[in-house]
């Protein structure tokens, strides 16, 4: 099956938080977790989810950065704190009625392995672990946390020809 094929298939955007959405730094004041989020990367989303993709989170981590900007973009699911990411994408899986092959997957580290593998369409940024590159279908040329989820995002939209009825919105006179 070809890429564009497979993009047809995809009804569900997942993504990995740190060093995907963010660029994997992570700064502390003494209580308070902070991260920084490409803003282009949230139109994006808005975009996918506006062409009728569900989008959500499956992070390691769970913060209270996290759930501000999953609350900002309105994201249709959000799994925090999963250790276990394959189990936790097979619980994705199930409660909200996906199979794998519907779904795009987003990671950097080792841990996104399993879940790269089992997606429809595994992608990983370009400053992801080298041996996470060897897993994915898609890698992106920017970094996580540079835009790297919305280069991801145009090209499924694109390939699955979604991008033009999107962007009539922007092209009217």
């Amino acid at each position: 099956m070809n890429s564009s094929e497979n993009a047809k298939l995809i009804k569900a955007i997942v993504l990995d938080v740190d060093g995907v959405m963010t660029d994997g730094r992570l700064g502390y004041t003494g209580r308070d977790v902070i991260k920084f989020f490409d803003i282009k990367d949230g139109h994006a989303v808005k975009l996918a989810m506006r062409a009728g993709l569900k989008v959500g989170i499956l992070s390691g981590r769970s913060d209270d950065a996290n759930q501000q900007r999953a609350d900002e973009l309105a994201l249709n699911f959000r799994y925090q704190g999963e250790k276990d990411k394959n189990a936790a994408f097979t619980r994705l899986l199930d409660e909200q009625g996906l199979r794998a092959e519907e779904c795009l997957y987003i990671g950097d580290d080792l841990v996104d392995i399993p879940v790269i593998r089992r997606a429809g369409i595994g992608v990983c940024v370009s400053n992801a672990h080298d041996e996470v590159k060897k897993y994915a279908d898609w890698e992106t040329e920017l970094c996580g946390g540079r835009g790297a989820v919305c280069e991801v995002i145009v090209r499924l939209l694109k390939e699955r020809d979604d991008w033009q009825s999107i962007m009539e919105r922007y092209l009217i006179t």
